[in-house]
């Protein structure tokens, strides 16, 4: 790990560590833990070993380095030379891991390379699933062969909840609710995309003027509609992770669906990535002292009405077992999982917003759904409404079969009220 000692002007008095991807690893036979930067801006990681851990955590942005090097001597018993610290410290600052001048430059470099490239390229495209466009109509055509008989939706349906897993495990139950949404889809004038964040912080929204590609063809973002909502969210806000849009697969994995069933007909999207929803499920805040929220799902209730919308929430529903930080699933675990899930869906089904936030409130939310916000804002900016599910699975999530993602595909379609408010207004 050692490197030549640089000059610490650019490194902040108070080291602060950023939200960073740790792993726990073996390397050369020792317990070491790996620490990448999570936005991907470089390549470069650092491999701490596991008696050093203590550091990344006094990496606060509370403590001078000499008051780290004390609280590692007199709390954790370790002994760390000034130079040794700094030659770490650095690395830290290289591997863009600090809140720093140096992580300010890289993040600024890859906004603008980032906008004014002509489009955001499919970041899974080849790892995770064909490049070839070809060989990916193929790959879907014999997903959606296999979905044959699956009910189809009105072509009014207005709402699909979508898996954002890899297709590997995934690709029947995409083609399933794909295929039964598909009139929707192809009618759809706008189309609206909530991908989960992975690497958003609470309550986020966040924004992105740059199209969207995939091997299939580019999706024009409705650069208007984003406007007006940065407006309202103030740009700030609605931008400071936009670079998430770069790497983040929950969206990009609905699009290509989208893309293979207009068969290449361009249709106005406006991709969203949605934080995290755990300081509303602890009670630690209220949903309704968002403020942004609700000028957020007012300004999209209103285009809603003046072209024809699908919203699609990308989100899987239950991560558990081992792979999540979890007991391992025996027979008895998995059979309760598949009730709790049938009781989620159906709460979805209902097509409430409120209803939904006050079941995953009663430690649903405990069962780690990566589809929770992006389904609240579905069902929000619907409004009432009604669903069908039309496909289930549990997915393997380890070797061993004792980790499992479920995931699920439904289509809404206005209640009956809402239909006839519709027609009422006209």
């Amino acid at each position: 790990m050692r490197v030549k000692t640089k000059s610490m002007n650019n490194r902040p008095d108070k080291p602060k560590l950023r939200d960073v991807n740790v792993q726990q690893i073996t390397y050369q036979g020792k317990p070491v833990f790996l620490l990448q930067d999570s936005l991907k801006l470089t390549e470069a990681a650092i491999l701490l070993p596991q008696p050093l851990g203590p550091l990344a955590l006094l990496c606060d942005g509370q403590h001078t380095v000499s008051e780290i090097r004390a609280a590692l001597e007199v709390r954790f018993g370790l002994r760390l030379p000034q130079n040794v610290l700094e030659d770490l410290l650095q690395q830290f600052d290289k591997a863009l891991l600090l809140e720093s001048e140096t992580f300010s430059r890289a993040k600024q470099q890859a906004i603008e390379k980032y906008r004014t490239t002509p489009f955001r390229p499919p970041a899974l495209a080849g790892p995770s699933y064909p490049a070839d466009p070809d060989i990916l109509r193929q790959m879907l055509r014999e997903y959606l062969d296999q979905a044959n008989g699956v009910p189809l939706s009105p072509s009014n349906s207005q709402g699909i909840i979508s898996p954002h897993i890899d297709y590997d495990r995934g690709g029947l139950t995409y083609a399933q609710v794909w295929a039964s949404a598909a009139e929707a889809v192809r009618q759809a004038e706008l189309v609206i995309i909530f991908g989960t964040d992975h690497n958003g912080g609470l309550g986020t929204i966040t924004l992105t003027t740059q199209n969207y590609a995939t091997p299939l063809g580019v999706m024009p973002t409705d650069k208007d509609l984003v406007n007006r909502l940065a407006g309202v969210l103030g740009p700030e806000n609605a931008f400071a992770d936009e670079l998430h849009h770069r790497g983040e697969h929950s969206i990009e994995l609905a699009l290509v669906w989208l893309q293979y069933l207009r068969n290449g007909e361009p249709c106005p999207i406006l991709p969203v990535l949605c934080g995290s929803f755990h300081h509303f499920m602890t009670s630690q805040a209220r949903i309704e002292d968002e403020g942004k929220f609700k000028v957020f799902t007012d300004t999209l209730r209103e285009e809603i009405t003046r072209r024809r919308t699908v919203i699609v929430a990308a989100g899987d529903l239950a991560h558990l077992g081992p792979a999540f930080d979890g007991f391992p699933l025996d027979a008895v675990s998995q059979a309760r999982m598949k009730v709790d899930d049938a009781a989620l869906m159906e709460v979805i089904c209902q097509g409430n917003a409120g209803a939904f936030l006050d079941f995953m409130k009663t430690e649903q939310y405990k069962r780690n759904v990566c589809g929770l916000s992006s389904f609240y804002f579905m069902l929000d900016i619907l409004g009432p409404s009604q669903g069908q599910t039309i496909a289930y699975d549990r997915c393997p999530a380890d070797p061993y079969h004792t980790s499992f993602v479920s995931i699920c595909g439904i289509v809404l379609q206005p209640s009956a009220d809402r239909k006839s408010e519709a027609v009422t207004r006209e």
